[in-house]
């Protein structure tokens, strides 16, 4: 299972889903372009010492992305119609956020294979983007059986 974020915009967020991916033992694939210098200080001091314990690839755009990580590609997204919770993850699964401000466009959400939303209350509009990855994260690895013992 791996995480993927479509050209973040926060550095903090990136550093906290770097500590998540550390702390549950999942990959991160970040899509360029990012709204922030890699070498931000607000990365690091997210991801805190849990930096040096999670594989992070950094691909040119999308078409790299792709073509370096084949695989199930599962969107979240306020538009998707099915629950994350009423899907069935695969080990393999490649989990996709878009950028914060305004998900992925329409090119990137027809190559995926899948579409969730997180299920919410109507008079909000979304979580924090680090807030649905742990929350999606845990999900699937539940369902998987891969949780850290």
């Amino acid at each position: 299972m791996r995480i993927a974020l479509f050209e973040p915009e926060i550095a903090g967020n990136v550093g906290a889903i770097m500590r998540l991916g550390a702390c549950m033992g999942v990959p991160l694939d970040l899509i360029e372009p990012m709204g922030f210098a890699w070498d931000d200080r607000r990365v690091r001091r997210t991801a805190m010492d849990y930096i040096d314990h999670v594989l992070v690839t950094r691909h040119a755009d999308f078409d790299a992305f792709r073509s370096a990580t084949p695989g199930r590609l599962i969107l979240f997204t306020t538009k998707g119609q099915e629950s994350l919770y009423e899907f069935r993850f695969d080990p393999s699964d490649i989990l996709i956020f878009g950028k914060e401000s305004g998900g992925v466009p329409p090119h990137v959400a027809g190559q995926c294979d899948a579409a969730l939303r997180i299920p919410l209350r109507r008079e909000v509009r979304s979580f924090n983007l680090a807030t649905s990855a742990a929350l999606v994260v845990g999900e699937a690895l539940r369902q998987t059986g891969k949780l850290p013992r």
